[in-house]
Order: C-alpha cells, then sequence, then structure tokens
C-alpha cells in the first residue's frame, strides 16, 4: 500500500497507527507476505498514485478541500483507475465539480476502526458511471467488506443519519442534565446495542411486536411517535456544553489512556465478530 498525507509527520503518525493495529490483524489472520515493511509513504500525492489500482481518498471534512484533492487526484493517477472518498457526509456530487472525469469518482464510506468494522457505503455522483460504483463495491466485497451499494445520494449517507440522530439526543440530554456520558454510552452497550450487533433497529422492534411482527409494534407504538421523546434539532454547542462531553469522556475512561481504550474496543470488535459468526467471512478474505 502507497499512502500520502500533507502533514510533516504523517507517515510517522500511520506507522505508529498500524503497528497498533497488527497485532489485531495478526490475530485475525494475515495474507501470506503480510507486512509493515510493504507499506510505503510518499512525499508527494502525485508519487503515491502514479501506479494505482484503486485510491482511497480521506481528507479532513471539508468540501472545498475535497474538491481540489480529487481533481488533483484524477489528474495524477492513471485513467480508469477508480477513486473512492471517505467523506462522511458530503454527497459525491458536490465533490466532483471540478475533476477532469468525474465518472470514475465514487463515495466509499468506511467506518472506525476500518480494518475491523466491516460495513462500507457506496454511493455515486450524478456524473459517476455506474460502472465505477459497481467496480468499487465489489473491491470492497473482495476485502471482505460488508457493502451497502445505494440507488441514491442521501445526505449522511444511511449509517451516520442514524448515528447523528442518537448523538444528538445525547448532547441534549447532557446539556439539560438528564444523563451524564457514562450513563449514555451504559444504556447502549448494556443495551439496544447488544441487539444491534446482532440484527438492526427494525427486525428488532419486529420482534418487539410479537406474534403480530411489526404491523402490532406500529398499531401499539405508533401514537408515541409524536410523544417529546425526541429533540432531533441539534443543541447549541456552547463553551458549557463542550466542557461537560470532554470532562465526561475523561470520566468515563477512568485513567485508561488512548493506546489503552483503542485496544480494549478492538478486543471487544473481534468478540462481536466471533460470537455473531462474522468472522469466518473476515479471515476468509483478509
Amino acid at each position: 500500500m502507497t499512502a500520502w498525507d500533507p502533514a510533516p509527520d504523517a507517515g510517522r503518525k500511520l506507522r505508529r497507527l498500524v503497528d497498533a493495529a497488527w497485532p489485531t490483524l495478526t490475530s485475525l489472520g494475515l495474507a501470506e507476505g503480510a507486512s509493515t515493511d510493504r507499506l510505503t509513504v510518499t512525499a508527494t500525492l502525485e508519487q503515491a498514485v502514479a501506479e494505482a489500482e484503486f485510491v482511497q481518498e480521506s481528507a479532513p471534512e471539508k468540501l472545498d478541500l475535497k474538491r481540489d484533492l480529487l481533481a488533483r487526484l484524477d489528474a495524477a493517477t492513471p485513467p480508469g483507475v477508480v477513486i473512492a472518498s471517505s467523506t462522511s457526509g458530503y454527497p459525491m456530487t458536490d465533490m466532483q465539480t471540478t475533476a477532469a472525469d468525474p465518472s470514475r469518482l465514487v463515495v466509499g464510506h468506511p467506518f472506525n476502526p476500518p480494518y475491523l468494522i466491516p460495513l462500507v457505503e457506496v454511493v455515486g455522483g450524478e456524473r459517476t458511471a455506474a460502472s465505477a460504483v459497481a467496480w468499487a463495491s465489489r473491491f470492497y466485497e473482495v476485502a471482505g467488506k460488508s457493502v451497502i451499494t445505494m440507488d441514491r445520494e442521501v445526505p449522511g449517507f444511511i449509517a451516520n443519519r442514524l448515528q447523528e440522530a442518537l448523538w444528538r439526543e445525547a448532547l441534549h440530554m447532557v446539556a439539560s442534565g438528564e444523563a451524564t456520558v457514562r450513563d449514555i454510552d451504559l444504556s447502549i452497550t448494556e443495551g439496544p446495542g447488544l441487539r444491534w450487533a446482532v440484527m438492526g433497529p427494525m427486525l428488532t422492534f419486529a420482534l418487539a411486536g410479537g406474534e403480530g411482527g411489526m404491523a402490532h409494534m406500529l398499531d401499539h407504538f405508533g401514537p408515541s411517535l409524536k410523544s417529546p421523546w425526541t429533540r432531533l434539532e441539534a443543541p447549541e454547542l456552547d463553551k458549557e456544553l463542550y466542557d461537560a462531553v470532554v470532562a465526561g469522556c475523561d470520566e468515563a475512561a477512568d485513567g485508561r489512556s488512548l493506546a489503552d481504550l483503542v485496544a480494549e474496543r478492538d478486543r471487544g470488535v473481534v468478540e462481536v465478530l466471533r460470537a455473531t459468526g462474522r468472522l469466518g467471512r473476515e479471515e476468509g478474505s483478509r
């Protein structure tokens, strides 16, 4: 793999991240010949993509930056090579406006940590060729990913739309003093998160309807959708809320370092993948 980042210490940071993830990847089973020595960090973008067969752009979420970078990648990458953006919410239609060949630009949105979480959302823009979307989806599938190929652009895609709703509610509860950061996290990890690791919220609610399934669930709980359970408008991220969330996360970490938390998260994800039978598919394709 070849990487490029304009930050002066990017190479050192990238290698540190890869080294931290390597024990987990090793436990999952590496492909023959896999080695951290096969990671190359180049001095320029052009050097990084000169012989690329696929490009994954993962720049910060700034629209002008994305537009410029995708145009530069399009100019420097061999013709026909698919270029995917890791954007968390921008439609490709808005990002491909200055590229000479927008037909090969797609969104390929992974989830952190991308070396463990299977999901990738793939969608093209108005000027993206259907063949580029299909090629990107197949690429991720061969790499062991679980791919959602979207038929149309949706702001925030699918998973981030759902995450954002939960995130906004959490911030509202912290801001109003209704729950602490620790309470909010426990409410998911010890509650619905355990079910969601097996099946999503829709089927989970269908099961809650008993023999009547989702129809009974909608008949029974439908009226509560108008109840003031949610505040979907984002709260004002003022200094008080900012400080409360940061302090709450520090308290929840309980002295554990970032490296400790990453290792704990990775172990947990691997255990969930194994427990739910997903790992066999992953191990065979890494």
